[in-house]
């Protein structure tokens, strides 16, 4: 890109002067900043929910933001250079320079640190990297790149490394194998030609209304699979209650350790979860949609932009009509009202409730809000009846569920299986038992957020309001499996270290709470009521599930395996 020689000018962002004149204090905006960044925005609407897509486009070309791009990018979207500032600071995978800070090296490793990929070695991989991959790479941990069954995961650039090792590592780097790899999918033709869309087309058509559609959803014991199991059905009618115009947002953030079926569902279905999209849709009449895809999906979110394109140029979606938006690496967006946040181009701070989004959403519109595989099910349930799903299930349980298996299993991975099945039957019905020369000592059946349970508890069913009253949740279906090699203190800890990390530090509950039970927890010995105190603070005080969640793996301990504690 071709440099201009700095030439200082006017900033025409927010601000007078007494004289009227704009003015900056403290920044001033250079010429040759200005054009290299409106020469990567090109034809962007420069609307501040665009804010981060202008920022991660910066990100990707000069792998870092500079303090005179940051100020560039604030007179392109007239925005205060702080608004700019702290939305690029919120965000993990954006690298805001000081002034006369060196860029970082060309290449980012980052290495998977969550529960599984520690228990599978990534704590070893992490320290033999640093040594071998020379000046042009750095090598940071990361949270859960949603991989866990593929454990440990690193990813060079964009490129995903699975069952990684440092020879994988090494190889990627030497070759600068930074892009991501599409994996195969099923594309349109594919799915039109087994049957696909068809339901849509009757919605379209009129043979299906929407009074119909709202009804078989609600008969059908479809829920909300992302983790708060509210019906379906019943969210469409709320939304649709409430005056337009109105909105939807996909939450396909999940940054849960353990998870990871929106990723499956994206390859493996993509076009039977944006079926289910356009259904609901039309069904609330939304003018619009955003899907809000987690910055660690980089593969899924081509899949996603690619067959978006492909039902625009089949008629089947008005041109626009669904906007891909991407994540940049901040937990704290999973929470569906920081996910409306940071899709305004924003800071993901979690909302508070009441409103609610289905009253003042994105955009303060009424706002339908569903996680991927609720959506894939839809499609489903219209075609074959609410009977058809809701006579799924085991021990008095409805549905269907997806669990996404990892840990000390033979084979993990996404496992649709009938709600209220147990862990026991999930181990050896779906993942060929457990892993050779492991025992199962205790499991996570939900995910970081969800407690964790002692081998003796394996029959309980996997469903929302079974586990509760075991000081455990559902939440995503994240089945993370630990065997007699595995301290559950330990775990604990690193589930902590995960949320001390993710805390978006809006509410000192949640943000002093995690980074003193850390401390506490990496002592010789922890002090019980100190920690037990700190947790019920945590739990009650806290705005959003975060906090309120964030002690469970702690107080697991304490519960059910008090010969780990320290």
């Amino acid at each position: 890109m071709t440099r201009v020689k700095p030439e200082i000018l006017k900033f025409r962002g927010p601000g007078k002067g007494r004289s009227g004149a704009s003015n900056l204090k403290g920044r001033q905006l250079l010429q040759n900043a200005t054009s290299e960044v409106s020469a990567l925005l090109g034809d962007m609407p420069r609307s501040r929910d665009m804010l981060i897509e202008a920022l991660h486009l910066i990100q990707d070309y000069y792998r870092c933001l500079s303090s005179n791009h940051l100020v560039a990018l604030a007179d392109e979207f007239r925005l205060a250079i702080t608004e700019v500032y702290e939305t690029a600071t919120f965000y993990h995978h954006f690298d805001v320079l000081a002034d006369e800070g060196a860029p970082p090296p060309e290449i980012t490793v980052r290495v998977c640190e969550s529960l599984t990929c520690e228990m599978l070695g990534a704590k070893e991989l992490l320290s033999r990297l640093n040594g071998i991959l020379g000046n042009n790479a750095r090598v940071l941990s990361a949270p859960c790149m949603g991989a866990c069954d593929k454990a440990p995961a690193v990813a060079v650039g964009q490129n995903q490394i699975f069952h990684a090792t440092p020879k994988k590592i090494e190889d990627a780097v030497a070759s600068s194998s930074v892009r991501a790899v599409i994996p195969d999918h099923i594309d349109y033709k594919k799915y039109v030609s087994a049957g696909g869309y068809k339901t849509l087309r009757r919605c379209y058509d009129g043979k299906l209304s929407r009074e119909q559609v709202i009804s078989s959803l609600e008969s059908s014991s479809l829920c909300g699979l992302g983790g708060a199991g509210f019906s379906t059905g019943r969210k469409w009618r709320i939304v649709r209650g409430f005056p337009g115009p109105r909105l939807m947002a996909v939450n396909a953030d999940e940054g849960e350790p353990g998870t990871f079926k929106d990723r499956y569902f994206i390859q493996e279905e993509v076009h039977q979860f944006l079926e289910g999209v356009l259904i609901g849709m039309w069904a609330v009449e939304a003018e619009a949609c955003y899907i809000y895809i987690r910055d660690e999906y980089p593969a899924e979110r081509a899949i996603l932009i690619n067959a978006i394109a492909r039902l625009e140029e089949a008629a089947l979606l008005e041109p626009g009509a669904v906007h891909v938006r991407r994540g940049a690496g901040a937990y704290i967006c999973g929470e569906e009202s920081a996910m409306l946040e940071s899709i305004e181009g924003k800071r993901g701070i979690p909302r508070h409730k009441p409103p609610f989004a289905a009253e003042v959403g994105l955009f303060n519109r009424p706002t339908l809000i569903n996680n991927v595989e609720t959506l894939f099910w839809v499609r489903d349930v219209l075609e074959n009846g609410p009977e058809w799903f809701s006579n799924h299930g085991r021990n008095g349980r409805k549905g269907l569920r997806t669990f996404s298996v990892s840990g000390r299993v033979r084979e993990p991975g996404a496992k649709i299986a009938g709600a209220g099945i147990t862990v026991r039957e999930l181990i050896d019905e779906y993942c060929g038992g457990m892993a050779d020369g492991h025992t199962l000592k205790g499991y996570l059946p939900g995910g970081a957020s969800g407690g964790i349970l002692p081998a003796e508890k394996d029959n309980i069913p996997l469903d929302f309001g079974t586990l509760e009253e075991y000081g455990c949740l559902a939440g995503s279906g994240a089945v993370i499996i630990l065997s007699e090699q595995d301290n559950i203190a330990n775990a604990a800890l690193n589930l902590m270290r995960f949320y001390q990390h993710e805390s978006c530090g809006q509410c000192t509950p949640c943000r002093a709470g995690c980074e003193k039970s850390v401390k506490l927890m990496e002592a010789d010995h922890w002090d019980r009521p100190l920690l037990e105190e700190l947790s019920k603070t945590m739990m009650d005080a806290s705005i959003c599930g975060l906090g309120q969640a964030a002690p469970n793996g702690l107080l697991s301990v304490f519960r059910h395996f008090p010969e780990d504690a320290k």
